[in-house]
């Protein structure tokens, strides 16, 4: 056929049909999902400072070691309150018309998932303090140090934000660490990172392959066999106030010694892990986030951390049981009505 032997009509044809195809299989699909797509009710955009702290933690590599996903595996229920699902996704739109943006679900986790981390680490002191050395706070850690989001100020300035380095990581320093605007946004974005709400009518997607329940059970000889309160500390208060319950100077009050931890009234002690604590912002510490409520922690795991405190590094308080930790948290329940 002649149609064959021009290659015009060939490649002019061929071209249609790429056109033609693209149109139906991807343009109109993927503007149908656009419009039908939303977001969660409880859902926030990102504010402009965290828009730019976002395109900060892309040009540092963050995503390569951090995901934004919670699977559906029982493994992953530490890094959220339920699986991820497409509407946590909604509000990520274009950058403009000619650019797509990533939704930086990431694909590996040498550090934690972050889809949460707002909610579960929002403390700007704390971030700041992991962005400038994070072996301060962790140990053994192995993310990178960001310095070059800091500035060494011998006379910080009004407004600047000083970061509380210990002195033993201010070696050859002088001055005080000074987080920088690029500092604050990344921050903003982290603390922006928060799963939102399910409305009623909606069902969270159950977690699968369920490991055994964090729970009180009966040893071979009957014997009631506790709960690890270590293994939970190191979980949800290591981070802030470290393996030696000696917190960090000036960002994160020590357990060890504690009059709140050591009294035999746990009142104030159960209502500090379930519902935060912001009362000894005037001394320099940094608010304490509500670990117990954002975690789900049961009054079983409560009271297991609660011992674990009241009896390590030196401290020798009488333990408490999930009972008691129980009638408190009634007692603040009746309080809020």
């Amino acid at each position: 056929m002649e149609w064959f032997d021009d290659h015009k009509k060939l490649f002019l044809a061929a071209l249609l049909l790429f056109v033609g195809l693209t149109v139906l299989v991807a343009i109109i699909p993927a503007l149908k999902n656009e419009r039908i797509n939303q977001a969660l009710p409880g859902a926030e955009p990102l504010s402009q400072d965290a828009i730019a702290g976002k395109y900060i933690y892309i040009a540092n590599g963050c995503v390569g070691c951090h995901t934004q996903q919670v699977r559906n595996v029982d493994m992953d229920k530490m890094w959220g309150q339920r699986p991820s699902m497409a509407a946590d996704y909604a509000l990520i739109r274009r950058t403009d018309f000619w650019r797509n943006t990533a939704t930086l679900m990431g694909t590996e986790r040498t550090g934690p998932d972050l889809t949460n981390v707002g909610t579960r680490q929002g403390n700007k002191e704390w971030n700041l303090t992991h962005l400038f050395n994070p072996r301060i706070l962790v140990k053994e850690s192995v993310m990178p140090a960001y310095p070059w989001l800091f500035e060494i100020k011998k006379e910080p300035a009004q407004g600047d934000v000083v970061v509380n380095v210990p002195a033993e990581y201010l070696k050859g320093i002088d001055g005080k660490v000074v987080a920088t605007k690029e500092a604050l946004q990344l921050v903003a974005y982290l603390q922006s990172l928060k799963q939102a709400k399910l409305p009623d009518q909606i069902i969270a997607p159950e977690f699968l392959y369920k490991k055994a329940k964090t729970e009180a059970t009966a040893g071979s000889d009957g014997a009631a066999t506790e709960i690890d309160g270590a293994e939970l500390y190191g979980i949800h208060c290591q981070a802030c106030h470290q393996a030696n319950g000696e917190g960090l100077p000036g960002a994160f009050p020590p357990l060890k010694g504690s009059k709140v931890v050591l009294d035999d009234n746990i009142d104030l002690y159960v209502d500090i892990i379930m519902n935060g604590y912001t009362a000894r912002e005037s001394e320099g510490y940094g608010p304490m986030l509500a670990v117990g409520t954002n975690a789900n922690l049961s009054p079983e795991e409560v009271a297991a951390i609660m011992n674990h405190e009241r009896t390590s590094w030196g401290n020798n308080a009488k333990k408490v049981t999930p009972d008691d930790v129980k009638k408190v948290l009634e007692a603040i329940k009746s309080e809020k009505k």
